[in-house]
């Protein structure tokens, strides 16, 4: 059986990490090309674009969120089906859940091109920053559902056993990104719009890759008519809420970050604040592509009722986030200035602000690990409310409240404050979620 679904292997820790490996590298990639987008347009443009790209961010967060709900939650009823032996259905839910992805995001692109003044007025964008969101932001819509394939595929290549297929996407779609990012916006001069296009033409790679993969029937997971049963659907955006929540939570803390950063300190805040942004999103990858990776094991082995072999997976799971949470926030900590120094340079105001958010801010890395993995555990388990709840406090519930409170107490200082206690609060209820679910799902 395990020639036939690399899912169904008696894992052991070395073949857990060599399994999750592609997916983990392949987040890490792209959270390297997201913050090199960053760097480009900080160093070839300048600040006022940087700032833009975090004004613009949070439609970018709704837009990745919805092709992570439908992915996540789509990849635990594929991955389950195929745990139960419905390999017909599994495959014809895989092409009507790809199918509604592509819908999706060709409505998106519509809208969001329609309204797009609205949206950049409604984003807080003010009149010197507002060209350059609507340039940044018009392009990127115009790729949205290449966008979403590539969020479905990378969720779907991995329930499909070829992890290492998604690997070859994702640094595909990077290396394609950083060079087409350079031609564009160096030797073309295009400024922020070479860095829309760079991005744009990056989600185009993992999409046309993996409409050929399945297309081409390899394996048991390939493109079928598709039965149109919008149950399948809605459990996919009800199983995979949690995951839309975290990105919808994350563009509307994204959005009072920029508001409290420029009360407090000017357009020099927004841009300090948005180098945290995204070097957190590097950061987090690891995590991220962790659970990614491990997650159709997990809703494989509770579907085939292997009790022993979710039990020994997620054991597995454990040891490495706690392992790996150590490890990211003391590299966090001692290199905080040199990855701030490749964003600006050093003794600006903007390299100041965000160096010092570095002595506080890594703390949140020794606390979201597990809060990334139990979340993605419950989504894997079928259990979207669990999953919802947690994305919900350590994304938008928490960090809200605090952002409205510890800056009017504590001013800047707060700020940074706000994500780790977050992130701490979150784990508390994590433990107690997984201490009181043991039973029901038999991993522990």
């Amino acid at each position: 059986m395990s020639d036939l679904n690399p899912l169904s292997q008696n894992f052991t820790i070395k073949s857990l990490l060599k399994f999750s490996f592609p997916t983990i590298l392949m987040m890490l990639f792209m959270g390297l090309y997201t913050v090199v987008d960053t760097i480009f347009v900080a160093r070839f443009v300048d600040t006022n674009a940087l700032s833009a790209l975090n004004i613009v961010c949070p439609v970018i967060n709704l837009i990745v969120g919805l092709g992570t709900m439908i992915a996540t939650g789509g990849s635990a009823i594929v991955a389950r089906k195929m745990g139960t032996g419905e390999q017909s259905r599994a495959a014809q839910d895989f092409t009507l859940i790809i199918s509604a992805g592509i819908l999706l995001g060709g409505l998106i692109a519509v809208l969001g091109t329609v309204f797009i003044d609205r949206i950049v007025w409604g984003l807080g964008a003010s009149s010197i920053l507002f060209p350059y969101c609507k340039e940044y932001l018009f392009i990127l819509l115009l790729f949205t559902p290449a966008s979403i394939l590539q969020v479905l595929f990378q969720n779907l290549i991995v329930t499909a056993g070829r992890p290492e297929m998604g690997m070859v996407l994702g640094i595909s779609a990077g290396i394609v990104n950083i060079l087409l990012d350079y031609i564009f916006m160096v030797p073309f001069h295009m400024g922020i719009k070479g860095a829309a296009f760079g991005t744009g033409i990056g989600y185009m790679i993992p999409a046309v890759i993996g409409l050929w993969f399945f297309s081409a029937k390899r394996g048991s997971l390939h493109f079928r008519k598709p039965v149109i049963d919008f149950s399948v659907l809605a459990e996919s955006c009800t199983n995979g809420f949690s995951e839309m929540v975290s990105q919808a939570a994350t563009a509307v803390t994204t959005f009072l970050f920029n508001r409290i950063m420029m009360k407090l300190l000017g357009e020099n805040g927004v841009a300090a604040i948005t180098i945290i942004i995204y070097t957190q999103f590097l950061l987090s990858a690891l995590y991220i592509g962790f659970s990614m990776g491990v997650a159709p094991v997990i809703s494989y082995n509770y579907g085939k009722q292997d009790e022993k072999q979710l039990k020994n997976v997620f054991s597995i799971c454990m040891r490495f986030i706690v392992f790996v949470s150590v490890t990211v926030f003391a590299m966090a900590f001692i290199f905080g200035s040199p990855l701030v120094c490749v964003f600006a340079e050093k003794g600006t105001p903007v390299y100041e602000i965000a160096r010092n958010g570095f002595l506080i801010f890594p703390f949140s890395f020794l606390f979201c690990g597990l809060n990334i993995f139990t979340s993605a555990t419950f989504t894997a388990l079928s259990n979207g409310k669990l999953s919802a709840i947690l994305s919900f406090l350590r994304t938008f519930g928490l960090i809200t409240v605090l952002l409205l409170t510890l800056p009017n107490l504590l001013g800047v200082t707060g700020v940074w404050l706000a994500v780790p206690i977050a992130e701490l609060i979150t784990m508390v209820v994590a433990l107690v979620f997984l201490y009181k679910n043991r039973e029901k799902y038999h991993y522990a």
